[in-house]
């Protein structure tokens, strides 16, 4: 089941960088009290509730000559597209003005649900000006002051007040998506994929608004690929806006059972992938690094480890990834794909016996002790898996307070030399003894 979209749009410093860091709980957006600090979408998770959507700020909408206004009004039309609820941010200070009209025409013509939030209403000057924004047309108004905390819990009711509560979607096929920056080859990808000899692509294509999902059977099992290449609009500014693929894939891998991160083998890898690659690690979810467009690399086999080498470095934070490397374009090393995909999600699946965590854990504590902090030492007690789709493990301990992330990262990887847990992420969670 898909996150609902939520995007913040309005004029320059009316508030919605902090708005947002309000939302999200975490100061992500760049806030300066000068207009038009905030050029670029900046993307965030809201979990409210029974309730999980993706949050977009955007950047303020002005009507002067400023030579990047034009991107940002693009960027915005990006945003308002992708949304489901958007809310429009206006300034109760400083009352309506010649900008606010011109993102009001905007949103009348999006069809959207709009939620107008009249912003800083702690000012003194709010009460002359509050409402004046009713002229704007809209049905829906929450005054809130973000700096302060109100009317946040009123506007979230409002923004999830027709929202399904989010949840795993029920399939029995394994659902994959193809992501990464544009221009790396995922729509090639696809086709290569769906072309392969093995692959019975089914009649039926259903087209949901964020990618397009193509069902077939490999090997007499079923899979749906979700491309998230294709865009809705044609234009310079669709094609060039690199972030926009962000939300699309960030919109995939939550409906995901297996991630593919697609890096272009001529340009190498860039800052963009690590952040695509970022969510799929927030959201849970296994993950194969695709290296496309093989076939146009010489000395394949010397640069192959170079390469293998680079992705190490870059993706730290990953190391359990499998690589591959493929040209969708001649289908030369396609037939090493479809492998990957299947044993990342079986280990995704996978559910260890208790008995086997707990010999695993105690050899590892006993092979090498956890230093001890304040004449302390963390004791470790029992420990179990408790769920898949990632695997989770409860481990018991004397005081969670004496866990350092360098013996965490210890005991993970002492698990994962035991068992099979390659292409998925793995949870360590540390509990006191006796604590639910």
């Amino acid at each position: 089941m898909k996150k609902p979209v939520v995007a913040l749009v309005g004029r320059p410093n009316v508030g919605k960088s902090t708005l947002f860091n309000r939302l999200v709980g975490t100061k992500v957006a760049i806030i300066e009290d000068i207009p038009g600090i905030t050029r670029d979408r900046i993307y965030g998770d809201v979990n409210f509730d029974k309730y999980s959507f993706h949050l977009i700020d955007t950047g303020g909408i002005d009507i002067s000559d400023e030579n990047f206004n034009e991107e940002i009004k693009s960027q915005a039309e990006i945003a308002i597209n992708e949304a489901d609820v958007i809310i429009f941010v206006v300034d109760a200070k400083e009352g309506i003005t010649q900008n606010d009209l011109i993102v009001k025409d905007m949103l009348l013509k999006s069809r959207k649900k709009i939620i107008v939030a009249v912003n800083k209403i702690d000012s003194k000057l709010a009460k002359n000006n509050i409402y004046d924004f009713y002229e704007l047309g809209f049905d829906n108004y929450i005054n809130i002051s973000s700096e302060q905390n109100e009317g946040i819990y009123e506007l979230l009711l409002e923004i999830t007040k027709d929202f399904k509560e989010y949840g795993e979607e029920d399939s029995d096929s394994i659902k994959f998506s193809v992501i990464g920056r544009p221009n790396v080859g995922k729509s090639s990808l696809v086709n290569a994929i769906l072309n392969e000899e093995r692959v019975i692509v089914s009649n039926i294509a259903g087209t949901t608004r964020d990618a397009i999902d193509t069902p077939f059977t490999y090997h007499n099992e079923k899979f749906v690929v979700i491309d998230t290449a294709g865009m809705r609009k044609k234009g310079k500014i669709y094609e060039t806006v690199e972030k926009y693929s962000l939300l699309r894939s960030m919109k995939a891998i939550d409906r995901s059972d297996v991630c593919l991160l697609v890096i272009d083998a001529e340009t190498g890898i860039i800052e963009h992938d690590k952040h695509i690659a970022g969510y799929v690690i927030e959201a849970g979810k296994p993950i194969v690094i695709v290296v496309n467009k093989w076939d146009v690399i010489d000395n394949k086999d010397e640069n192959m480890k170079k390469f293998i080498k680079d992705i190490r470095t870059n993706f730290q934070f990953i190391p359990y990834a499998p690589i591959v490397f493929l040209s969708a374009k001649t289908h030369k090393r396609m037939h090493t794909l479809m492998p990957e995909i299947i044993k990342v999600y079986n280990n995704s699946t996978k559910m260890i016996a208790t008995n086997l965590v707990n010999d695993c854990i105690k050899d590892a504590y006993n092979l090498n002790l956890p230093p001890s902090y304040k004449g302390k030492r963390l004791k470790i007690y029992f420990c179990n898996q408790v769920s898949n789709r990632p695997p989770k493990f409860n481990i018991q301990v004397n005081s969670k307070g004496l866990i350092h992330f360098s013996y965490e990262r210890y005991l993970e990887n002492k698990i994962r030399e035991s068992f099979d847990f390659e292409g998925t992420p793995i949870i360590l969670q540390f509990k006191n003894k006796g604590e639910e």
